[in-house]
């Protein structure tokens, strides 16, 4: 469903989604473990408020904390 969102909202997009990453921290007394997807557009211009509106939608979709969206001017 995000890839499709993405892919129409942008025009393209790449999914990094056979291999997920794994991310591990420190919580507590324990270890905690994620599992990482990577979805990336290109836009000539980022909406701000579109993107701090999408990541509140998908921290709730998903049940997440905190869903990172990083923009990296090129």
């Amino acid at each position: 469903r995000v890839r499709s969102e993405l892919s129409e909202r942008f025009g393209g997009i790449t999914s990094f989604t056979r291999a997920p990453a794994e991310g591990v921290w420190k919580e507590g007394g324990h270890t905690a473990h994620d599992d990482i997807v990577v979805f990336e557009v290109m836009v000539r211009e980022t909406d701000h408020a579109w993107w701090e509106n999408y990541r509140a939608e998908l921290e709730r979709r998903f049940r997440q904390e905190t869903i990172v969206i990083r923009a990296i001017k090129v």
